[in-house]
């Protein structure tokens, strides 16, 4: 199998990382190499984060280049168009269409572009976008965004989407079991 580069956007506080780790670890389960990175920047004040999760048969390095993303997935438009550079040709974006104001924007030293739903469309012909948020709230628990999320992208990934449900039952543990299936059900739906 080729490598399959993932990308996960976001902004601090919206589970970007447990997303990550639920892909990683369902390609792990799935018998694929797989590496993952991660970079946090100022996540703790509501800053952008980004991660990687590379999957194939034997991956070498943990970084997606510029260009070079089959998927991305974005929990947030403007962090959408912001990484909307690392998808390859063809590649496919993801998005939560409900939009967080970044430190900048809340601070006042910025604008939060109203058009950006259209600089997405513009930036990537294979865009979709849903609100994550409305079916994580109906799902139980408006923090399960990042799940919603992972379910929109189940039937890109290459592996089984039951391995993915697996994973998350076991990551998930106790009552949040029920509100990550419900809201992967969701996102699969949306």
């Amino acid at each position: 199998m080729q490598i399959f580069n993932i990308v996960i956007a976001g902004v601090g506080g919206q589970g970007v990382l447990m997303a990550s780790k639920v892909l990683a670890e369902s390609a792990l389960a799935s018998g694929m190499d797989v590496k993952q990175n991660e970079v946090h920047g100022m996540a703790q004040r509501g800053g952008s984060v980004i991660s990687f999760v590379r999957i194939g048969d034997q991956v070498s390095s943990p970084v997606v280049m510029p260009g070079s993303a089959d998927l991305l997935i974005s929990f947030e438009p403007l962090e959408a168009l912001r990484y909307s550079h690392y998808l390859k040709p063809g590649g496919r974006l993801l998005y939560n269409r409900v939009a967080i104001n970044p430190s900048t924007v809340a601070a006042g030293m910025a604008v939060y572009p109203q058009d950006v739903e259209e600089q997405i469309a513009a930036a990537c012909a294979n865009a979709h976008g849903i609100d994550a948020l409305a079916i994580a709230r109906q799902a139980g628990n408006g923090k399960a965004v990042n799940m919603v999320m992972v379910g929109t992208v189940m039937k890109y990934l290459p592996m089984d989407e039951e391995i993915i449900r697996d994973v998350v039952r076991k990551i998930a543990r106790g009552k949040g079991v029920e509100v990550n299936m419900k809201a992967l059900a969701g996102g699969a739906e949306a």
